[in-house]
């Protein structure tokens, strides 16, 4: 019998019966410890007359278990030998397909595919859901034990049911990889344009970043006009090396402001030295960028060093930490979040572009099929006051020209353009659209003798 199982009649006895049999308690320390006679009650009840025995730790762990499931869809509980296995060396034969996943309402649904993994060339798409593993329905499990389903040894084969954008459900069976997956991909565009692919944060990701630039820099040399950063389906990853990245092509200026439920703020401010030299930036995002890649979206859409280009983002900015509990497992607790350097809240709201170029395939497919963080189960909040969408402008030929060599501030409307089919369904609109404002950039630069 599976872990969450449990987790309903101790939610219920814990939830309901203060109410009636408690309704003088407080948030005091003698109401929360009458509040814990009640579950040491329930407890007892469970043990002595349940129709199946329950050993107790189990009952234990699944208490707890069913506490972290009511808070955020990242909150979960790590049994000892999760924890264990989560802090021993990677095991080499152990393989993975490469899905960054989430719980909504107790489905579970594909954030992104990593680039290059075995998910992405199986065409699994952001936003699709998962209702069973190798015939197994998953929408009973936790977070944690879904992803451990979808590991397994490498080159084994694993069939997952889906559910895709037209609605139809799907049988794709993948075979999982243990291959290194990198992170930063690049080339020129023509001789005069950058473009970087992130595609996630690792601690490889930073040293290919300025590899990347720098080779880029060498071979078009006085020709450079910009660079294009397209940070489209990327799910996130370590949060220290998206503040690095994000410090590269900032010189001054804050990338984040972090805030945890005490009510402490910690600004983080870029270091001098930007790695672009001041050329124009444009940056691609989509829903499928997610949580640090929205961190460097934010940092660089408020520091007008970018001008951010496609849809709206996932809308996620939530800090987990990992919590040991004395050698008895560990919970994975969200304890802060970050906002944009500018105050924006990023939870439950995601980053509008600048400009706002949706595909054309996209835009024939329904539009609900699309989920953010603030659609999830339990989703924090955005308490920003100021937090309210900005309306959809008429469509625009491009952004304001910048007076100086970096791009300009965002405006307050969103501009919006959705790309002529006249591309074709191959076609890549939002890079075309980002290539077109970022050499138009570079044009009023050169007017302006900058």
């Amino acid at each position: 019998m599976r872990m969450r199982k449990w987790v309903p009649t101790l939610a219920l006895l814990v939830l309901l019966a203060p109410a009636a049999a408690l309704p003088q308690s407080k948030n005091t320390k003698s109401g929360v410890y009458e509040q814990l006679n009640l579950f040491g009650e329930a407890f007892e009840r469970i043990r002595q007359d349940a129709v199946e025995p329950v050993a107790d730790r189990k009952l234990i762990e699944t208490a707890i278990a069913g506490m972290l499931s009511s808070l955020d869809p990242n909150c979960a509980y790590l049994s000892e030998a999760e924890y264990k296995a989560l802090q021993a060396p990677a095991q080499t034969d152990i393989g993975s397909i490469g899905l960054v996943i989430t719980l909504q309402s107790g489905q579970v649904k594909v954030v992104s595919p990593r680039d290059g993994s075995p998910g992405a060339a199986a065409g699994i798409k952001p936003g699709e859901t998962i209702f069973a593993i190798d015939k197994d329905p998953v929408y009973d499990l936790t977070l944690s034990e879904v992803e451990q389903k979808l590991d397994g040894p490498v080159d084994s084969e694993i069939t997952l049911t889906l559910r895709r954008a037209d609605g139809k459900p799907a049988d794709i069976t993948v075979k999982r990889s243990n291959a290194k997956l990198t992170t930063v991909a690049s080339h020129l565009d023509g001789d005069d344009v950058g473009y970087i692919r992130i595609a996630g944060f690792d601690d490889a990701t930073q040293a290919a970043l300025t590899a990347a630039i720098q080779d880029m820099q060498q071979k078009a040399g006085k020709k450079l006009v910009g660079f294009v950063v397209d940070l489209r389906n990327n799910p996130g990853g370590d949060f220290d090396t998206a503040v690095a990245v994000a410090d590269d092509f900032i010189d001054k200026g804050d990338i984040a402001v972090v805030k945890s439920r005490k009510g402490d703020t910690k600004r983080i401010p870029a270091t001098p030295g930007d790695a672009a030299n001041g050329l124009p930036i444009v940056v691609l995002v989509n829903g499928g960028s997610a949580r640090e890649a929205e961190l460097v979206a934010a940092a660089l859409q408020d520091n007008h060093r970018a001008i951010l280009v496609g849809t709206k983002t996932f809308g996620e900015s939530a800090i987990e930490s990992l919590i040991p509990l004395n050698g008895n497992g560990a919970i994975r607790l969200t304890t802060a979040r970050y906002e944009a350097p500018g105050g924006r809240a990023i939870q439950g709201k995601g980053l509008d572009p600048d400009l706002n170029v949706v595909p054309v395939k996209l835009e024939r497919l329904a539009q609900g099929f699309n989920r953010r963080e603030a659609d999830l189960r339990g989703a924090l909040k955005n308490t920003d006051p100021t937090a309210n969408p900005a309306p959809a402008a008429p469509s625009t030929p491009g952004p304001t020209p910048p007076n100086q060599a970096t791009a300009p501030p965002p405006s307050k409307e969103a501009n919006t353009a959705v790309a002529s089919a006249d591309l074709g369904t191959s076609g890549d609109e939002q890079l075309t659209q980002a290539l077109d404002v970022l050499r138009g950039l570079a044009l009023v630069t050169a007017k302006n003798g900058q």
